[in-house]
């Protein structure tokens, strides 16, 4: 479901917004949210070291981006 949610607010962002390049990130230690990225047709693009930080521990966070002209997922 949240894949799937991720693909249409994609398409829409891509179609009504006119934009061309959405990124998406997640802390390293979160598999879900790096299968939702992927299942949603994400592209893994590479892990932004110790960029985010809660309760003052620093988390690696992983980047991935869906490009306009990227082929749609089904």
């Amino acid at each position: 479901m949240a894949s799937r949610a991720c693909q249409t607010l994609a398409r829409w962002s891509f179609d009504e917004l006119g934009l061309f390049r959405l990124e998406l990130g997640h802390r390293v230690n979160n598999p879900a949210s790096c299968r939702v990225a992927l299942a949603a047709g994400f592209t893994t693009e590479g892990v932004e070291r110790q960029k985010l930080e809660y309760d003052g521990v620093r988390y690696d966070v992983e980047r991935h981006a869906r490009l306009a002209t990227d082929e749609e997922v089904t």
